[in-house]
């Protein structure tokens, strides 16, 4: 275990999204590590790595290199040794990581649903409403709740996202209830319940990666890592692989502690909503292999045409 006397003869290097969310939970990581292991805050040096999915705004992810866009500027930083370790929004992070990286710890999980910004319900919302989002996702969720609805692209931080349907460029929007609570904005929206919109997998989980040949800088954030926010994670994140999913891919999973067991919770939709495939398994603790069969399973019970989004 790294201490305070055995830290190199310069600040450890915190790299970072420079977006006001990814800000947020860069402090929050520093403020566990300096908590943990006694440092002043001087002992960690945060650095803004801009990335791609930053840059560019006008376009789905899925249309210009997925869920990459926010971490391939992060991986070159820490692979080249320009920082000492990567703090990410868990549900950015490839399912597929380098080998030469490791997700080495998870803070304690944050509220983990979405809130819809702009009515106080999906049925409140007007005859064919414009629906502002990103994720497909969400998009699906919302179009099997409300077919009439239109989904319209809507990418950009928080404060942009809120400025736009402040315009009144949408009837409504949705955002994640972990970053609106970490931005000091908890009064935002209004929470939808898990039975009617479950969540983007790893939603709500923040995620530490460093070098795994680093293990004295592994040995340190590990004493940071919330076991149960790491496992229920993890879990989510086999599903994905057991699916192949990418950004073109409308995905959602939780897992939730129950006793010693993971509640794993997922399904796949279709873009436009109609076509839903769900399952609920408990699995044990660190069973990456049976999350990863329930994705499997889930995609032997699709159509073709719901098959073939997760083979693009």
């Amino acid at each position: 275990m790294m201490t305070p006397s055995s830290l190199p003869g310069r600040p450890l290097r915190l790299g970072t999204r420079g977006s006001p969310l990814a800000l947020a939970q860069a402090r929050m990581t520093a403020d566990a590590l300096c908590a943990r292991h006694g440092w002043h805050a001087d002992a960690i040096q945060t650095v803004i790595v801009q990335t791609s999915g930053d840059r560019i705004q006008d376009r789905a992810l899925a249309e210009i290199g997925g869920k990459a866009l926010w971490t391939k500027e992060l991986d070159r930083a820490l692979l080249a040794g320009e920082i000492d370790f990567a703090v990410h929004s868990m549900k950015d992070v490839e399912t597929i990581r380098p080998k030469e990286i490791r997700i080495a710890a998870m803070l304690p999980r944050a509220d983990v649903r979405d809130r819809l910004v702009g009515a106080d319900s999906f049925a409140a919302l007007p005859a064919s409403p414009v629906v502002g989002s990103s994720s497909p996702r969400r998009a699906a969720q919302v179009k099997r709740l409300r077919p009439d609805a239109q989904v319209v692209l809507f990418r950009g931080n928080v404060a942009t996202r809120l400025a736009k349907l402040a315009a009144g460029e949408v009837h409504a929007t949705l955002l994640a209830a972990a970053g609106l609570d970490r931005l000091g904005q908890g009064e935002v929206g209004t929470s939808i319940p898990l039975d009617v919109m479950l969540p983007a997998p790893s939603q709500g989980a923040v995620g530490i990666e460093a070098l795994a040949s680093n293990a004295p800088m592994l040995a340190t954030l590990a004493a940071i890592n919330d076991p149960d926010t790491f496992d229920c994670v993890m879990a989510e994140r086999a599903v994905l692989k057991g699916l192949g999913g990418t950004c073109h891919s409308p995905i959602a999973a939780l897992g939730r502690l129950e006793g010693g067991t993971i509640r794993l919770s997922a399904e796949i939709l279709s873009a436009d909503g109609q076509e839903r495939v769900s399952d609920v398994r408990d699995i044990a603790r660190r069973d990456t292999e049976a999350a990863e069969a329930m994705g499997r399973a889930l995609l032997d019970s699709a159509s073709a045409e719901l098959r073939a989004l997760f083979e693009a």
